[in-house]
């Protein structure tokens, strides 16, 4: 595919790429960038996404693009909310996957002795791995009530407090959210699961503010330098992934009724307006709800097992929680209109200016806190990229250095991990992933969000 470079950060796929394409494709990269992207078929993904169904503005891939299903994960686009149609494929099977920083009063210096006791502690009460039950036993009413309201129900169960909701997007909570438009199968797998981190590449990160780039802004979340923050990566569990099954399915029936024709199935799509578009979006939101809801129950766990090893007055509010799987209404400037969009973003998280944005690199790299700019209105629908990005098949990553290895290198670098099973460490090793470095420097200098601070590992948790 040949991309016409616009400047070092910025390179376009022309509509008149292939038939179809309603709009250009814009992709953020540099060139060593392009050529890890180049290896899979993410850019033929990001051009399948200009060809929806009232696509506005141009399609999007952010710097740590890769293939997904139907969508690219770093892909975004947004659609007319009258004319454009929803995709499941557009948010993925993880809903509202997303990260959660917690600050701390403790510093590098207090967490070091006592590093190993802490990652243990939090290993034991944050359960981890595939499938797995939690501590949390709820009734059927109770996750209605999840599914409906968000992590208001953990806060009405001494989990956490108001301010918790106030640095959460959105405050955790989807209006329209209809937990009768998710499955029972889907309840079923989520009910166990609350308070749970899960596999792949979902974790808990123990980090130290590594570097300050914005000392206002980092004041103003108070971060300083050593400072001791905690990043909780996860999502909507087995309830988000049936949903997800569930609506591509009957979405793929709903587009022979309403004569709608994508490039690949895995777009599967219905009119937004349309009962099933809007059933799928009422059960996505119940989904994310639920999946807001996860994070706040594992914060409430890790604050717990904070206590437990630096005592009761051990402080740890939330700095932000942003999704990075979701499709939201929103308005937006399009040409020179003000426009209700529909925005689809997945593996891309929020980027309005001066919200807080997250981009984890991968276990032993660097992570890093930027704010959200209004190049990102202009160019992203206020939307930047959600992490490192895959460079790496999991089935690739196994090949090579054996688990045992990883961890004992990470542990020469002073970080320790805990992992339920040898093979989420061996597909989650830091070279199964893109520079970390390279995918913050393209955000930044295309104007999308800046630097605030850098963060560095010193203790995982990984299922």
């Amino acid at each position: 595919m040949h991309l016409e470079k616009i400047d070092d950060y910025r390179w376009l796929i022309p509509r008149t790429y292939k038939a179809g394409m309603r709009t250009d494709t814009l992709v953020f990269a540099n060139e060593k960038l392009l050529e890890a992207i180049r290896r899979d078929q993410s850019l033929e993904q990001a051009a399948n996404i200009a060809m929806l169904p009232g696509i506005v503005g141009r399609a999007l891939a952010m710097p740590d693009i890769h293939q997904g299903y139907g969508f690219p994960i770093g892909g975004v686009a947004a659609v007319d909310e009258q004319h454009g149609v929803v995709s499941p494929g557009g948010v993925g099977f993880d809903i509202n996957c997303g990260v959660r920083l917690l600050g701390s009063s403790l510093t590098r210096q207090d967490v070091k002795p006592k590093l190993r006791d802490l990652v243990h502690q939090l290993f034991r009460d944050v359960p981890s791995g595939t499938g797995g039950s939690g501590h949390l036993h709820i009734s059927d009413g109770d996750l209605n009530h999840v599914l409906e309201k968000g992590p208001r129900w953990a806060i009405e169960h001494d989990m956490g407090s108001e301010a918790d909701l106030d640095h959460t997007e959105e405050r955790g909570c989807i209006a329209g959210a209809d937990p009768s438009a998710v499955s029972a199968r889907a309840k079923q797998r989520g009910k166990p699961q609350l308070g749970t981190l899960g596999s792949g590449n979902h974790f808990l990160e123990v980090e130290y503010v590594d570097e300050i780039f914005d000392e206002q802004t980092a004041a103003q979340y108070r971060l300083a330098k050593d400072r001791i923050v905690l990043l909780i990566h996860t999502g909507s569990r087995g309830l988000g992934h049936q949903v997800c099954t569930d609506y591509v399915a009957q979405l793929d029936e709903a587009m022979r009724r309403y004569d709608l024709h994508v490039p690949d199935r895995q777009l599967a799509c219905a009119p937004i307006h349309s009962p099933e578009g809007q059933r799928y979006l009422k059960a996505m939101a119940a989904s994310a709800n639920f999946a807001w809801t996860n994070r706040q129950c594992i914060a409430h766990a890790a604050r717990g097992a904070f206590k437990r090893i630096f005592g009761e007055d051990t402080h740890m509010p939330v700095i932000y929680d942003v999704a990075h799987n979701i499709a939201k209404l929103e308005t937006h400037t399009v040409g020179d209109q003000k426009k209700r969009v529909l925005v689809h973003r997945k593996g891309a998280t929020r980027a309005f200016p001066g919200q807080p944005v997250f981009i984890p690199g991968s276990m032993g790299t660097a992570s890093y806190f930027l704010l959200g700019q209004e190049g990102s209105m202009r160019e992203t629908f206020g939307s930047a990229c959600h992490g490192a990005g895959r460079v790496l098949s999991r089935s690739a990553a196994k090949k090579g250095a054996t688990a045992k290895e990883i961890q004992k290198e990470l542990e020469s670098r002073g970080i320790m991990v805990q992992s339920l099973t040898r093979e989420g460490l061996a597909e989650e090793k830091p070279e199964a992933y893109k520079d970390i470095e390279a995918v913050v420097d393209v955000v930044h200098n295309a104007g999308l969000a800046a630097r605030v601070a850098r963060l560095r590992p010193l203790g995982v948790i990984k299922g």
